[in-house]
């Protein structure tokens, strides 16, 4: 049985899908961007500042569904450049203890919704 997660923290979806369902003890997480959820606002004023507002919304995802980020087993980054990664890697590392770290793939995508620069999901598993 599935269960839609969802947080007035995080952005609400643009389209016909959920921030996140969780299935048994397996959440998964939709992409996020670096849009705020207060403002509606695109926060693209610099590469970091944009992946630090797609990793408080999907923190935000994390808590509606009663996890964080150490439940984290698998990441999606997609960026619009890859010159940009060691910039945005910088900023999602600083969430994980490398020791432990997910899995993750990052790709270069030649565009990304609303012309963002990074859009990164994330499956998660309750212990």
């Amino acid at each position: 049985m599935k269960k839609i997660i969802t947080s007035v923290n995080a952005p609400a979806p643009i389209g016909p899908y959920n921030q996140a369902v969780l299935s048994g003890n397996t959440l998964y997480m939709s992409g996020q961007i670096a849009l705020d959820p207060k403002t509606g606002e695109l926060k693209t004023n610099s590469i970091a500042a944009e992946t630090e507002q797609v990793m408080k919304n999907l923190e935000a995802v994390l808590e509606a569904a009663g996890m964080t980020f150490d439940n984290v087993i698998k990441s999606s980054i997609f960026l619009k450049n890859m010159n940009d990664f060691s910039k945005v890697n910088a900023v999602y590392g600083s969430r994980f203890d490398e020791a432990t770290a997910p899995a993750r793939e990052t790709v270069e995508v030649a565009n990304l919704p609303k012309f963002v620069n990074v859009e990164i999901s994330m499956i998660a598993v309750k212990q």
